[in-house]
């Protein structure tokens, strides 16, 4: 027998080239594309997932074994890194030779993992061989004359102690909700002589994630600012200062551009990217996999950053008002908005609990205690909101301003929505739903692109612009997410609410009183 051919790389590792090539042959000759274009077709690996595969199985130590043992692949969308993931689960299944090995799928929610298990389990099928040696069932696949099997599991990492994971294949791992089932799995490898983890993943917006702290330390082994050399970082994304317009980004981005995505399907989504904003961040994500402020940015931020510049003297002008009341530990917001010859001003008023200041800094990562300084936000002592400050803040800024009306959320804050009516002020109850949002949430983003709004650059505000999600039912019809959004948006729910009240005073519209309520 011929001797592998092997090329030193250093005193610890070698490159095994026969075993790199073996590797690679099996996606061609045991598996076949089960969807698209190219059903039917033996899986020839394009030439960026052939040298993920050859270094993964090709680099060894100095024991034979695998030279990384962690491997963070991120491409975009529409890449093939779905087949290229369950390709690698069965060769760790069928030709790893390592003894019961345990495979295992992982992604956010069963559905999401069951597109690559589903994926791989119809490679198996379609090839006698595999089928052959194999039992497939609905959610595993076992080779009984091993003793492995290629499992799907989810997100419920209490039921997922007692694992032995051989391979662990992390699917679009900006999804997962925290980092328990990461830990989970990882742990679990403890007993296996050459365990593997390959996550695949695109960019996602919550900074705050497993993900993005893989993704950041991928980034310090790829750059050697850190030495690790187990872990194999593969990543294809644009930089945030590439132009994201331009096609050479797209290419510099996406391996797969011209092969399992056409170019004139780039051009058509970056043209609906650049008509409407906030589409931009998705496109952006999922197609550049660039790391982006929040899932669906409603606002583009340069837009917003062209409705600054200094307030005019607002003293006894009129003006709606709106309150949005966070919990008693959270952000509460009061925005005044002033129509004013074509031109929305707005005028924002923020408190946050007076203890637990650095603490929130620290968390969220916004400097809390710098706008405090400056008088962009307001403490009340102790360490929740004390909600009779906002009432006597309201009440010396009616002295001011002629504050017409003030919308609070119906099902929120009533005893101090009592207290202001009975301080003289209307109050109405501003529900949260579709039906009212909508409208002044596409009126406030038309303002703003038509640079027709002015915020006079309060930098709380423009933090909380930056951090909104909308969510759309199938009407179209839309409206702030505090679910979806990565960060506090109290300040632009408010000013949306007070934006709705300066419409429905501009218009005629049904409305029923009761008492000193006003219900829409």
């Amino acid at each position: 027998m011929a001797k592998p051919k092997k090329t030193v790389s250093s005193g610890e590792f070698y490159f095994d080239q026969v075993a790199a090539d073996r590797a690679v042959a099996f996606f061609a000759e045991c598996l076949t594309h089960t969807t698209g274009e190219w059903r039917g077709q033996p899986f020839v690996l394009s030439d960026w997932q052939a040298k993920i595969v050859g270094d993964i199985f090709g680099w060894k130590r100095k024991d034979g074994t695998r030279k990384f043992r962690t491997v963070f692949i991120a491409v975009p969308r529409k890449a093939g890194k779905t087949t290229l993931a369950a390709g690698l689960a069965l060769y760790a299944l069928f030709c790893d030779g390592e003894p019961g090995a345990q495979v295992i799928n992982a992604a956010a929610d069963r559905e999401q993992a069951a597109l690559c298990f589903d994926a791989a389990k119809g490679m198996v099928q379609a090839e006698a061989m595999l089928e052959g040696r194999s039992e497939v069932f609905k959610r595993s696949i076992i080779v009984p004359n091993t003793g492995s099997a290629y499992k799907v599991i989810s997100s419920e990492a209490y039921s997922k102690h007692g694992l032995s994971c051989s391979y662990i294949g992390a699917d679009e791992l900006h999804a997962w909700p925290d980092r328990e089932l990461w830990d989970v799995l990882n742990t679990s490898t403890g007993a296996r002589r050459q365990p593997l983890t390959v996550v695949t993943t695109t960019a996602g917006f919550d900074k705050h994630s497993i993900c993005y702290e893989i993704w950041d330390y991928a980034i310090k082994v790829r750059d050697g600012i850190v030495q690790d050399p187990a872990f194999l970082p593969v990543i294809f994304a644009a930089d945030q200062d590439d132009d994201w317009k331009d096609p050479a980004t797209w290419r510099k981005a996406h391996p797969g551009l011209g092969v399992s995505v056409k170019e004139d399907y780039f051009a058509a989504e970056c043209a609906k990217a650049q008509a409407m904003p906030s589409y931009e961040n998705t496109f952006k994500r999922l197609l550049l996999n660039m790391w982006t402020e929040s899932d669906v940015r409603w606002l583009a931020m340069d837009a917003w950053d062209k409705c600054g510049g200094d307030l005019p003297d607002l003293a006894g002008r009129e003006c709606f008002a709106a309150l949005d009341l966070s919990t008693t530990t959270d952000i509460s917001a009061f925005v005044l908005a002033f129509p004013i010859d074509g031109t929305v001003h707005l005028l924002p008023f923020f408190w946050v609990p007076a203890e637990g200041v650095y603490k929130r800094s620290k968390r969220d990562r916004v400097p809390y205690e710098v706008w405090l300084k400056s008088g962009h936000i307001e403490a009340t002592d102790g360490t929740v909101i004390d909600y009779d400050v906002i009432r006597k803040r309201i009440n010396e800024l009616s002295e001011i301003y002629q504050i017409k009306e003030i919308a609070i959320d119906r099902w929120n804050a009533t005893q101090l929505a009592t207290q202001l009516a009975g301080d003289g002020f209307d109050i109405v109850a501003f529900g949260q739903g579709y039906a009212s949002m909508s409208g002044p949430t596409k009126e406030l983003e038309k303002l703003v692109l038509g640079q027709q709004l002015n915020h006079g650059d309060n930098p709380v505000l423009r933090w909380m612009a930056s951090n909104v999600s909308i969510e759309q039912d199938a009407a179209g019809n839309i409206k702030a997410s505090k679910a979806k959004s990565t960060e506090r948006i109290d300040g632009i729910v408010a000013g949306i609410m007070a934006l709705g009240r300066v419409i429905a005073n501009q218009e005629p519209v049904e409305i029923y009183a009761s008492g000193a309520f006003t219900f829409i």
